[in-house]
């Protein structure tokens, strides 16, 4: 995208804001390293997706998702109100249009705690603002033992999510990052220098044409 006229005039660089997708199988550890990002990170702020699950106990309406009807969800969706959406573990997840066009054109960064159905989505839908990590656990035994501290699913749901993970893991090398989370601490690491690092990319800094114009000018 070009810069507008308004910052051709100015002289100013400005920068277009992204999507920054983390995935992995549920308890890989995506959701600590997010919600970590985001207490660090004044310009990330947070895709809050709507779904059609249960609240568990520690989640907050309208903080870590809206809680909707299936019924309204698939109003959502029909009208095309949904950027991506998707059915897991029998639930509807989806992240609304509107909210994220207007961030991203404001030059604010959005961060998606979503599954790779979604991650293929947003690529559809507008690849080149995304940038994608996946987290892998160090083994199926460690992700299995995560999933039992964690202590807010039946022993069902556990085993239907250990299932639905190496499904997940299948889809590792559609992601544009991989890691491998044995040490959480540098992982959150790796993590934020990507982030860094995509926010530095030629394609996002609007205006740069006008400047490097005005540069190659002075005497």
């Amino acid at each position: 995208m070009s810069a507008t006229p308004e910052a051709r005039k100015a002289g100013e660089t400005h920068r277009r804001g992204l999507m920054f997708v983390l995935s992995s199988p549920s308890g890989a550890g995506k959701s600590t390293i997010a919600r970590s990002l985001l207490e660090s990170d004044r310009e990330l702020m947070l895709s809050v997706s709507v779904t059609t699950r249960e609240r568990r106990p520690s989640e907050i309406d309208g903080v870590h998702y809206h809680f909707i009807s299936k019924k309204r969800f698939l109003s959502m969706r029909e009208d095309g109100d949904l950027l991506e959406s998707a059915e897991v573990h029998g639930n509807f997840y989806g992240t609304p249009r509107a909210p994220v066009e207007t961030a991203l054109s404001n030059g604010n960064d959005i961060l998606f705690d979503i599954d790779w159905q979604g991650t293929l989505q947003l690529f559809d839908a507008a690849r080149p603002d995304v940038a994608s990590v996946f987290i892998l656990p160090p083994s199926m035994k460690e992700l299995r033992s995560r999933l039992e501290r964690r202590a807010e699913d039946s022993a069902e749901v556990i085993e239907r999510r250990l299932q639905n993970a190496r499904t997940e893991i299948s889809h590792w090398n559609e992601y544009d990052y991989v890691l491998i989370n044995d040490d959480l601490d540098q992982t959150f690491q790796d993590v934020q220098k990507i982030l860094c690092a995509e926010r530095r990319r030629r394609e996002r800094n609007l205006g740069m044409e006008y400047f490097v114009d005005q540069l190659q000018q002075e005497a």
